[in-house]
């Protein structure tokens, strides 16, 4: 049963070679290979491949043809230029949050292709002032998708329909990815720090903010690797 380890504490710095876990980690690219290469709520399967040169991961069936790459989905915003007047008051916090956040928990895989030379959901999330990185936020859209409404990335997420149509919705897409945690009993996004509607950008008028910020982060980090975990767990007692 070696094939379905998963190890909830390792750091895929440790084996980036210096580079972006998301691109560089060949332990990230296994496991994300092991986590999400299985059935779709329609119950059709949906299995990775980790061995299409050129591209981080691949799948080809009946349900379509999807390029799939990495995506951190929290964020310390240690490299964050602008953040630097907030963080380097706070390196400790900052760099806790940092290491958390560089393991198995805090990822998740997006569709990478662009299409029409168009940002795709990773670089939307990241360019979007009224998202800032924030995966909070970037699911409070992708809920909206589902229903049909539009949000800061109704048209970037429009873009790649095919992709969410395999979940069915958005609790489907939920607990394919192991996010429950991030959603409350009424199917409502549990957001990281008060939410007004994208009326405004996001931003973190002092310390106090980021650290109420950095403590609804790691709570949900530790959750959802124990969730991956019990997954992992559960999917070796089946087999």
């Amino acid at each position: 049963m070696g094939q379905m380890q998963v190890d909830i504490n390792f750091n895929f710095f440790s084996d980036a070679n210096g580079g972006d876990p998301d691109s560089t980690s060949p332990t990230l690219r296994t496991y994300h290979k092991i986590l999400w290469s299985k059935p779709l709520p329609s119950g059709k399967i949906f299995e990775i491949c980790n061995i299409k040169r050129g591209v981080y991961l691949y799948h080809k069936s009946e349900l379509g043809e999807f390029f799939l790459g990495s995506d951190a989905i929290t964020h310390s915003y240690k490299n964050h230029k602008r953040k630097y007047w907030l963080t380097k008051q706070i390196p400790e916090e900052v760099d806790e949050l940092f290491d958390i956040g560089s393991k198995i928990g805090s990822y998740i895989i997006f569709p990478n292709n662009r299409i029409d030379g168009k940002q795709t959901i990773n670089g939307a999330r990241g360019c979007n002032s009224l998202i800032d990185d924030r995966f909070d936020l970037t699911l409070e859209c992708i809920r909206l998708f589902y229903l049909g409404q539009k949000s800061p990335l109704h048209d970037t997420l429009l873009r790649y329909k095919t992709f969410f149509d395999l979940f069915g919705n958005f609790i489907g897409y939920i607990n394919f990815f192991l996010l429950d945690d991030m959603v409350d009993e009424n199917q409502k996004v549990k957001f990281y720090l008060p939410f007004n509607d994208f009326k405004t950008p996001p931003t973190f008028s002092g310390i106090d903010g980021y650290l109420l910020y950095k403590k609804s982060v790691m709570n949900f980090i530790k959750a959802r690797n124990e969730r991956i975990e019990n997954y992992i767990n559960q999917q070796t007692r089946d087999f």
